[in-house]
Order: C-alpha cells, then structure tokens, then sequence
C-alpha cells in the first residue's frame, strides 16, 4: 500500500500548530500543487486545485493574527527559495462614502493583484518562481454580513465586490493567497467564510503556551521553577477573571514593564514581578466576535 502524501501529513499539523499548515496551504498555492499529484490521487489533486485561494484567520485580540499573516510569506520565501509579495488591503478602501467609491476601489484593489500575479513566470515543471500574498486586515469592516438589515447600500455593494475579487482570483488560477484578519468571525459575511478553503481560530495561550513563552525567558534571569510556575499561573485566568493574558499582552506588555522596572542597571527581581503582573491588566476579550 504506497503511502499517503507528506500534505495529510500537513493537515494533521492544523491541530498541533496552525502556522505550519499555513505555510504549506501557501506553498501548495504556489506550486500548484504538482508535488501532490501521484496516478491514484489524481482525484483530490482536482479538487484541491479549484478550492479559492482564501484564508480566514479569526480570534481573540492580541493572539497573533496579523503578525502572523504579515511574516508568514518570509517563511515561504526562505524555505521554498521563491520571492513572495506582500500587498496589506489597507481600511481606507472604504473610501469616504462616495456612492460607487467603495466598489470601485475594492475592484481596483483586487484588479492589480491580478495584474501583477500575471507576471509571475512559471518554472520548466510549471511551478510558479514567485507569488503573492494579499493581506486583508480588520476584515469585518469590508466584509460585515449583507444579512444586517441596517448596513448601508454601499457596504453591501462593497461586499460584494470583494467576493467578486475573490472568485476572480479563483478564476484565474494564480500564485496568490488572500488572507482576511478579523476580531469578529460571526460578523463576515456567510458568502465570504464559505469561499474560504480555511479558517484558523487564534484563541489566548493555555497554560501550555504560556509556558513555552515564559519559561525560556524567565529561565535566562535565574527565577527558579517554582516562580515561574506561579507566574506562569497568574497570567492565566484568575478567580473574578475567567480569561487569561494574550500573547502581546505578555511579549509586549509584561517583558517590557519587567525591563523598565531594572533599568539602568538592577536586576529583574522575583518580587517585583509579582507585583507586576498583578498589576498589568489582561486586554478584555473581543466582544461580538
């Protein structure tokens, strides 16, 4: 019985750690997944290649998203030797509520990607040497659900030329991913998630994931394994708190307030810490996601 290809293998990775799935959807877009193809998977080669180059990445503030989204392409440009572009969608494609201008930009938006997709030269075995990487962030504000009966005409004519966009890069068939951010996965509209080949929930770092992050970092300034412990314990939810620190709240909030609390020249101490992070309230859960 020959052996399924290394990509369910990658699939399984989804539930371990999302960033290496990631990267290979992406290199799997890229090459156009030649490497897949043996004579008896011919089959679920078909229907991988016509799925729509969409990614959602949705959560918690503050757990990754868009970090993520911005740095992935570097891993896919180091480890598959190819030059991949970023281009951000940025919210003043909105416009300034001009009827048609929402529409217009949005379509001019997706019309360039287009363009220089299209000049993506192929390899001899017809892999792409290049792609692209579309970056949709605080989706939600472009593409809110059409079922809100109070959203405004122009919104609902900006949704749909975004999924327009969409199904034109399906089309067309070319090197480039799209990936939509957002706080607020209920709030996209259903003909939007439906399109996506797949949606990533980012959610705070267990106990877990807080310790790899803490640990090492904790470790190098000679706080013992019973210290980091109970640091690592009271980051996570507390009795009159049900929801732990996010990812930036620890990397941004709390490494940094440690070493502000040293400079210029005391050591990081125990007990100021504590202190610390008793003081440092977690960011709140998003809302409405």
């Amino acid at each position: 019985m020959n052996a399924l290809p290394d990509w369910w293998e990658w699939m399984k990775l989804l539930s371990v750690y999302q960033e290496h799935w990631i990267y290979y959807y992406f290199r799997l877009v890229l090459s156009d997944g030649k490497y897949l193809i043996t004579p008896q998977h011919l089959l679920i080669f078909n229907y991988v290649k016509n799925r729509y180059p969409l990614v959602i990445i949705a959560g918690d503030v503050g757990t990754g998203k868009t970090e993520l989204s911005e740095t992935i392409g570097s891993r896919v440009a180091r480890e598959g030797k190819l030059e991949i572009t970023l281009f951000p969608m940025s919210l003043s494609t909105r416009g300034s509520g001009l009827v048609g201008e929402m529409t217009k930009l949005i379509s001019s938006a997706f019309q360039y990607i287009e363009r220089e997709a299209g000049k993506i030269a192929k390899t001899k075995d017809g892999a792409y040497k290049s792609g692209v990487i579309m970056l949709i962030d605080e989706a939600d504000a472009l593409a809110q659900s059409r079922e809100d009966g109070q959203m405004h005409h122009e919104d609902r004519a900006g949704v749909n030329a975004l999924i327009r966009g969409v199904d034109l890069l399906n089309r067309r068939q070319l090197p480039v991913a799209v990936i939509m951010c957002t706080n607020r996965i209920k709030a996209i509209d259903p003909a939007i998630k439906r399109r996506a080949s797949e949606l990533f929930l980012f959610e705070r770092p267990d106990k877990d994931e807080r310790t790899a992050i803490l640990k090492p970092a904790l470790q190098e300034i000679c706080f013992n394994e019973k210290q980091i412990m109970q640091i690592i314990d009271m980051t996570g939810a507390l009795e009159g708190r049900d929801y732990g620190f996010t990812y930036s709240d620890i990397t941004h909030r709390l490494f940094n307030a440690l070493v502000m609390s040293a400079y210029p020249n005391d050591p990081i101490k125990f007990e100021k810490t504590i202190s610390i992070v008793q003081e440092i309230k977690p960011t709140p859960p998003f809302q409405g996601g």
